[in-house]
């Protein structure tokens, strides 16, 4: 067992003023298998050259589309079948246009009602899932681009290429703290985009949205960046760009390019009141995207950094309160954790934050993003305000709690002390991981993480969002646990208590010969 390279998440809708946020592709169950390339940052082409503001609108961009369109592919998906969901009066839209008929939204509905379907232990069970999504190529030897969402859940993945070839993909990493996630074809000498600065994006600049929406095929729109900086999904990591390009369900992981063809911004959501283009498209910014792609190529998980704050949007009303100038920008500290990097470094309740190593701070967020976009134990300068008075300090950011247990997969081809339920990933029970999974507060135990796909405890049912409450007949209280009752277990047979929606049971995963019984 290993504890988690990444935690996963989901994404969907969420309801906002009579409309919704949709993420345009439904969840599947995610293959995160080990990269053979890790440690070796991706070979991108970044282009920063600032576009030509004065220029005017050409006649046609048919020479900009036909450079972006064979960077751009088709991403299909196949997911195992899962349990019917009952959205009525829920009020919440699932993005169904990504896979095929805009009924599906009733079907699922229809199913979770009742009607149809297989009954095992009293839970209804769906066919299997088939959609098509978007991606684009951002490396000449075959890492593919695509949202979290489109292949969270996807037992297959499968990327056609504009020139016809299609390729079965592996999933390198996903972030569903962002929404991206990273694939890899076995090709080379591909037409890999090139990447723009995204922070030099303007409102009104003219962009084209590339994708496949509702599985029809390549398809370009034409719009312009209506705003920047939208936090709009209740992602952890928010900073899209706004666009009225057409952006359809099945566009999720498409290319949002510039003018001159250059890639700033990944399609992910809509605002829609009817599950259509409403005008209103979001896109996560190139630079986020190099981030934690080169992330996820090279360590295959994302590593973010941790000042250890609790910190709030600065109001005027506030600013009089704490002696800072009414036009005052900044990040509000509320507490600071004792033993965490702000403490160290001289922070205290009631400080203002308008500076964070050498960049204005406009508000909470705006720290939040400068703070992940850091690595642990990197020292980050700090200019504060306590009293109105400037002060600079220097903390050193260390790595986000609950992510610096990893331990190294195990794989199921060797039996020498390995122990058992390799290619599980695991992490301890928090706060966060309960809503995140919508886990009771009276369940206790290892949450799982990650499941390979080859595994016998995928086999056995284990996925993502279980809880491991119990080993061989032992009780499990966190991640560390759960480890250790893996590693000298006397034989590769294991008996495990899970918990998953709708409640407890018991599996068993033989190892030794792959048989499995529940």
């Amino acid at each position: 067992m290993k504890t988690p390279k990444t935690i996963l998440g989901r994404t969907a809708a969420i309801v906002v003023g009579g409309g919704a946020i949709v993420a345009t592709a439904l969840a599947l169950e995610t293959k995160i298998l080990p990269n053979k390339d890790s440690g070796t940052p991706p070979a991108i082409t970044l282009d920063e050259k600032p576009i030509d503001r004065a220029a005017g609108l050409p006649m046609s961009f048919s020479s900009v589309i036909k450079r972006v369109t064979p960077s751009v592919v088709k991403i299909e998906v196949v997911g195992k079948a899962q349990p019917a969901v009952d959205l009525g009066g829920s009020g919440m839209q699932l993005p169904f246009g990504d896979f095929g008929s805009p009924d599906l939204r009733q079907f699922f509905e229809r199913r979770g009602n009742g009607g149809g379907g297989s009954n095992r232990g009293g839970q209804m069970r769906m066919p299997r899932e088939h959609g098509a999504a978007s991606g684009v190529i951002a490396t000449a030897d075959g890492y593919v681009l695509t949202n979290n969402h489109v292949v969270d859940r996807a037992d297959k993945v499968e990327v056609t290429l504009h020139d016809g070839r299609t390729f079965t993909a592996k999933v390198v990493g996903t972030d569903p703290k962002s929404d991206l996630a990273v694939v890899k074809i076995d090709a080379s000498n591909l037409p890999a985009i090139p990447f723009a600065d995204s922070s030099a994006a303007e409102v009104g600049d003219v962009v084209l949205a590339a994708g496949n929406p509702f599985g029809l095929g390549e398809s370009v729109t034409l719009g312009m960046i209506s705003a920047t900086g939208r936090a709009t999904m209740g992602l952890d990591y928010e900073d899209f760009i706004q666009t009225d390009a057409a952006i359809n369900p099945g566009n999720s992981g498409g290319a949002l390019v510039d003018a001159q063809g250059r890639l700033i911004g990944i399609n992910t959501a809509i605002v829609s009141r009817g599950g259509g283009n409403d005008g209103v498209g979001f896109a996560i910014p190139a630079n986020m995207v190099r981030s934690v792609m080169n992330d996820l190529i090279t360590d295959g998980k994302v590593t973010r950094a941790y000042l250890g704050v609790m910190i709030q949007d600065l109001t005027p009303s506030l600013a009089s309160q704490f002696k800072a100038p009414a036009d005052t920008k900044g990040a509000l500290v509320g507490d600071v954790p004792a033993k965490s990097p702000a403490a160290k470094a001289g922070l205290e309740s009631g400080d203002v934050i308008t500076h964070f190593d050498g960049k204005a701070v406009k508000d909470a967020r705006s720290l939040k993003l400068a703070v992940a976009s850091e690595k642990p134990g990197d020292k980050a300068e700090l200019k504060v305000l306590r009293e109105g008075v400037e002060k600079t300090l220097t903390a050193t950011l260390a790595p986000q709690p609950g992510s610096d247990k990893a331990i190294p997969a195990k794989h199921s081809g060797s039996r020498d002390n390995e122990g058992t339920l390799n290619g599980v990933g695991v992490a301890d029970l928090t706060r966060a991981l309960r809503q995140e999974n919508n886990i009771p507060s009276d369940v206790q135990g290892a949450v799982i993480t990650n499941v390979e796909q080859d595994s016998p405890a995928w086999e056995a049912g284990l996925r993502p969002g279980d809880v491991i409450q119990q080993i061989n007949r032992k009780s499990v209280s966190n991640a560390e646990e759960a480890v250790k009752l893996t590693e000298d277990a006397p034989n590769g047979d294991t008996l495990v208590k899970v918990w998953s929606r709708g409640g407890s049971r018991f599996v068993t995963v033989d190892e030794t010969s792959g048989a499995v019984n529940q």
